[in-house]
């Protein structure tokens, strides 16, 4: 992982907390000072959080497990879609459909009605429609690509879940915790981080802040995933080895 440095998560503004009386007590150890009835968070800690996540996030990448990445609030949408989707990994920035993991078959079921319309533009069955059929069709296609587009790939629950703001995305997170599945978040000074596996202390209001954290997480997946893929390369190479080995002892053999 790219190390990432304290002047940079200052520049983005990532120390900037709440308001002293928006923020829960539970975040006491990750604040810093009080400035102007704000709290500044201990970059320090954020850093040693963060390292924390990025480890273990490119643990998971690297056994090919899905990271589910969720960020609805209008700072964090067009971010998250940008950076996750060039690791291929789920993601969730338009509404959390409620049940979306408690309900995963449900979910799964959405995904293939919208893969089964794909389906019909292409085997000719959407040519035997009548115009209203036709554009009945669009739209449910077009408002299950809002809520499911991102997702179609995952084929089952995701392995963790990365959320920025816990707060704005309380049922994504209640729902993750009720099926034990590891959780990773950007905790602000007016959220719980007790209630996440992996929190990291950090301004989840600021493009910046959100920028910088998802580069380094990120970066780390990206890694994760270039390991498992040169590992599978290696093993490939071994194994076709071993098999030129047998041919030609089984040559010799006959011989």
């Amino acid at each position: 992982m790219s190390k990432i440095s304290f002047d940079s998560l200052l520049e983005a503004g990532a120390h900037f907390g709440h308001q002293k009386r928006k923020w829960n007590p539970a975040m006491a150890p990750y604040i810093f000072e009080e400035k102007k009835g704000i709290h500044i968070i201990d970059l320090n800690k954020t850093i040693a959080h963060l390292e924390q996540t990025c480890a273990a996030m490119k643990q998971i990448a690297k056994s090919g497990k899905k990271i589910l990445f969720v960020a609805t609030k209008k700072q964090a949408k067009s971010i998250i879609s940008e950076k996750v989707k060039e690791i291929n990994m789920p993601y969730v920035t338009e509404r959390w459909s409620g049940g979306m993991l408690t309900n995963f078959q449900t979910t799964r079921k959405s995904i293939r009605k919208m893969t089964s319309i794909d389906k019909m533009k292409t085997d000719g069955t959407w040519e035997t429609l009548n115009k209203r059929e036709r554009l009945f069709k669009t739209r449910q296609r077009e408002k299950l690509e809002k809520t499911f587009g991102s997702i179609a790939d995952m084929t089952r629950q995701p392995a963790a879940i990365f959320i920025v703001d816990i707060l704005k995305e309380h049922i994504a997170l209640a729902e993750a915790k009720k099926l034990n599945i590891p959780t990773f978040a950007m905790v602000d000074t007016n959220s719980d981080p007790r209630t996440v596996d992996f929190p990291i202390p950090a301004n989840d209001d600021a493009t910046k802040s959100i920028s910088i954290i998802l580069d380094a997480v990120c970066d780390s997946i990206k890694e994760g995933l270039a390991e498992r893929k040169n590992a599978k390369e290696e093993a490939d190479k071994a194994d076709k080895k071993q098999d030129a080995v047998a041919e030609t002892a089984k040559e010799e053999k006959k011989d």
